[in-house]
């Protein structure tokens, strides 16, 4: 029996199968799109029996060619670009794809799990997951919402498990191909490597400058996660994946810079100290994200700790320190 990880090349595709691969699981179906060529690199040191594209991963399905012969699909694939304006490309990418996956895990009663996004909580202040909450800001977040609809209307009539994560930002190792979408920790560690400074927004919606707030989550606790819902196939459902506690820009920052500071042996600074000296500085807030930004996320962790996740989660000093020391360092 087949593992099938979708955008595994991707940031949180690629540390599943390297997290599949630490338990011993190398019969893994690696599907992805290699149009941007330098993805390649996320799966250099993971061990899979197979990579297709997208289409010939879709030809194979409705041809028969997997029946009965996958235990359980990862459905990380999607496009994830919140500035993507081309609303057709968005739901043929990550709504029609993810339901046609969707029947196929029913029919072939697979486990699904898939990527939904905090997205669709749009400029809300209260991230349950309930429908009077959801309010999306823009075509990617709707694509998200509206197959976490379907998911939903189709629950009592599935045949295995089907698991949604409405990840938050994410950080960590990976993610390097991702421009302009990587994290704020991976934008901060080469724009201090490059001018020995950081960026942030001016503060905008009663926030103070770098003071707007975020629930940023280490993909190595979304990885994490998704092996523990694999593991627990009896229990299903849409879940927040971040680790609820909300924190502001500055701390990213901070943490990122601290961290390099100790790879060079200096010591650690404050916020504040670094803003005095320069090395944080505060930029206009962009008109193109006036209405279709997030100043505030923080995820409700209830119904995961109901579930039986237990495991902490690395807080954003922790996880920035981790991912600066021994991932960006080595590859930088």
């Amino acid at each position: 029996m087949y593992i099938v990880v979708t955008g595994a090349a991707g940031l949180i595709g690629s540390n599943i199968v390297k997290a599949l691969n630490e338990r011993g699981i190398t019969n893994i179906i690696a599907v992805d799109n290699l149009t941007r060529g330098d993805k390649f690199k996320n799966l250099v040191d993971c061990e899979i029996i197979d990579y297709l594209d997208k289409h010939e991963f879709l030809t194979r399905i409705r041809t028969h060619h997997y029946d009965r012969r996958i235990k359980a699909i990862f459905h990380e694939g999607a496009c994830s670009d919140t500035m993507e304006h081309n609303g057709k490309y968005m739901m043929e990418n990550n709504y029609q794809y993810s339901l046609e996956l969707l029947e196929f895990c029913k029919e072939q009663r697979a486990q699904f799990l898939y990527a939904s996004s905090a997205a669709v909580y749009g400029g809300g202040t209260v991230f349950k997951e309930e429908r009077e909450f959801e309010n999306p800001l823009n075509v990617y977040g709707y694509s998200k919402f509206l197959f976490d609809q379907v998911v939903r209307q189709k629950a009592g009539d599935m045949t295995a498990q089907v698991v949604g994560f409405r990840y938050f930002n994410v950080y960590g190792p990976r993610e390097q191909h991702k421009g302009r979408m990587a994290s704020v920790a991976f934008h901060h560690f080469n724009q201090y490597r490059e001018t020995g400074k950081v960026k942030l927004f001016e503060g905008r919606d009663g926030y103070a400058n770098g003071g707007q707030l975020r629930d940023f989550v280490s993909v190595k606790d979304v990885a994490r996660v998704n092996l523990w819902f694999f593991d627990h196939p009896e229990v299903s459902g849409i879940f927040n994946l971040g680790t609820g506690r909300a924190q502001p820009f500055n701390d990213v920052a901070t943490a990122t810079v601290n961290a390099m500071r100790e790879v060079e042996g200096k010591p650690a600074m404050t916020t504040a100290e670094m803003v005095e000296a320069g090395i944080v500085e505060y930029i206009p807030f962009p008109d193109a994200l006036v209405g279709k930004y997030q100043s505030f996320t923080q995820a409700d962790m209830g119904n995961l700790r109901k579930a039986g996740y237990a495991e902490p989660f690395l807080a954003v000093d922790e996880g920035v320190r981790d991912y600066v020391v021994n991932w960006l360092n080595s590859y930088a």
